[in-house]
């Protein structure tokens, strides 16, 4: 067995779970999750800042379901950034107000030489055209090799999954014990 390994405390497989799901949109989230646990949100941050620095807790964020908010047109912005270049203009693009994402990955040679991408969203594909236009210019980077490349589909949007949903497991439990039933 791992010596650094750490089982979790039930209040964090609790939280986890919780936090998959999302927070509720009431003014105080944090104190209706310690309700529900059955702690002080005192003993809930730190417990949050447990999960988070020990990496179980990797993220948390926002999703906006922009499409019933009018955001119809969304595009995902590629660049190919010469490897020197990458940080200091990733940071630039980041912080650009219609850039809803951005993050690096690798490039896919000979087919993609891609390593950035950017997501804008925008009521009309005409609106992402122009504002990835005016960051182009603002930003100076005409010579920067990109492609807007359009979503044509929205799949469902949902946070990080760290451990399968109570419900999930018990069904499982069911399918397993009624696939020994009728193979035994």
């Amino acid at each position: 067995m791992n010596a650094h390994f750490n089982p979790l405390d039930p209040i964090d497989l609790a939280l986890l779970h919780l936090m998959q799901e999302g927070l509720p949109l009431i003014p105080r989230p944090y104190a209706a999750l310690a309700e529900e646990l059955g702690c002080s949100e005192e003993l809930l941050a730190e417990r949050l800042t447990y999960l988070q620095e020990s990496k179980q807790l990797r993220r948390s964020g926002l999703i906006i379901r922009h499409r019933p908010l009018g955001f119809k047109a969304n595009a995902m912005v590629v660049w190919n950034l010469p490897n020197e270049q990458l940080q200091a203009i990733a940071e630039q693009l980041a912080v650009q107000p219609c850039v809803t994402l951005c993050y690096e990955r690798p490039r896919r040679l000979p087919d993609w030489p891609y390593n950035l991408f950017t997501m804008i969203h925008g009521r009309s594909k005409e609106q992402v055209r122009e504002q990835l236009a005016q960051i182009i210019e603002r930003l100076d980077l005409q010579h920067i090799e990109h492609d807007l490349l359009f979503s044509e589909t929205c799949y469902k949007q949902c946070g990080g999954r760290y451990l399968q949903k109570k419900n999930q497991e018990k069904n499982q439990e069911k399918e397993a014990a009624k696939g020994v039933a009728v193979n035994g």
